[in-house]
């Protein structure tokens, strides 16, 4: 009901392009770090039963892609990758570079 109400006032005009844009991009930025989350929590489970692993440079991908936040907690929720070094190093530099970009996005445009 919602969706039929926000297309009702952009057609209105009262919803700029860019609140839906940046909608859009929040849900997104949501679904990445639930899945760089997910991702931390499945490959600790594929590791302690010896199966098959997600590669280091997919869990990487996912932080690169927008799921730090999420992909950086999960580290430390499931107790996972926290003893090498780029991931302890480089899961927080990634989120950080994503905040400093995230600044000066709202800064320049908001």
């Amino acid at each position: 009901m919602q969706i039929c109400l926000y297309i009702y006032k952009f057609m209105c005009g009262v919803i700029e392009w860019s609140i839906i844009y940046m909608k859009i991009f929040l849900i997104y930025l949501l679904l990445m770090n639930i899945a760089g989350f997910a991702a931390m929590g499945i490959d600790k489970c594929k590791a302690m039963a010896h199966a098959w692993r997600i590669p280091e440079k997919t869990l990487f991908g996912l932080s690169l892609l927008g799921g730090s936040a999420g992909t950086w907690a999960g580290m430390y929720a499931f107790r996972h990758k926290t003893k090498h070094w780029y991931f302890v190093k480089g899961m927080p530099l990634i989120f950080f570079i994503h905040v400093v970009i995230a600044c000066v996005i709202y800064r320049n445009f908001y």
